[in-house]
């Protein structure tokens, strides 16, 4: 079967929304098919601008608003000028994507030290999703209703061997636990929900060795890569009212995990 495609519909008409880290890959994604699903869409990203451009023109031909906003989410003051000009874009926001992660597999940031490698990922991808969801979550809150949604990792939860499997765990299990307590912080109005993608044919997955593809497809019980796609889609469920009674939840994105051996 193959994995889905942009679904058009109006679960989302009248709704704005954020996904950061939308200039390429997942963020991507979940970008376009929330804005095929009806929503304004500010996009995110902050090394490729013109991924981000390219993000917010499909968007515009899809016949919805969209807004680029390039920022450095490790930094304090770089989170706090993406919320504000957020807000400003449309008077509020309905949707909210923490997916902007630190790309510590590919590009230069694969020559780094495992230490130098983990200070990054703890510095955007858990430290900036605590500061943006907290901004936005209070502004959500006293709007009366909102939607947060963050990205984990679906193996955080039960370990993978390696330098890479130490450092996501940690990283993504810290976001995971985070969500379920920041659900807890915000409710009754604001729901806020995880997702925890499996094995997703990104960047990394598209130059990856035989092994570690086998690997991927032999772990899902679906038995194929993930796709962006896929998770878009889980993304649009969990932002549209069809799941108004789900909120501190992390859900796995992952074809149902199989089983793993850790080393080649």
């Amino acid at each position: 079967m193959s994995p889905p495609t942009l679904t058009h519909s109006t679960v989302l008409a009248g709704q704005v929304a954020v996904v950061t880290g939308s200039s390429s890959g997942v963020g991507q994604a979940i970008a376009l098919q929330l804005a095929a699903a009806g929503a304004d869409v500010l996009v995110h990203g902050r090394a490729n601008p013109a991924g981000a451009e390219e993000t917010a023109a499909q968007i515009a031909e899809g016949g919805r608003q969209s807004k680029v906003v390039l920022a450095d989410v490790s930094l304090p003051e770089d989170c706090e000028r993406l919320v504000e000009t957020a807000w400003a874009w449309q008077d509020r926001v309905d949707i909210w994507v923490n997916n902007a992660g630190a790309d510590v597999l590919t590009g230069p940031a694969a020559e780094l030290s495992f230490a130098e490698k983990f200070e990054l990922l703890w510095q955007v991808d858990v430290q900036g999703t605590v500061r943006l969801s907290r901004a936005i979550g209070r502004r959500l809150q006293q709007q009366g209703q909102g939607v947060i949604l963050n990205v984990g990792w679906d193996q955080a939860e039960l370990g993978m061997a390696g330098d890479s499997g130490e450092m996501f765990s940690a990283v993504k299990a810290a976001v995971m636990a985070f969500s379920r307590s920041l659900a807890k912080s915000l409710a009754p109005q604001v729901r806020v929900n995880c997702l925890a993608p499996g094995w997703i044919e990104t960047a990394w997955g598209e130059q990856a060795s035989d092994y570690w593809r086998d690997r991927a497809q032999r772990e899902a019980l679906r038995g194929r890569w993930g796709k962006p796609s896929d998770v878009a889609a889980a993304a649009c469920f969990l932002a549209s009212d069809a799941a108004d009674f789900i909120t501190g939840h992390v859900l796995p994105v992952n074809g149902g995990f199989a089983g793993a051996r850790d080393k080649p």
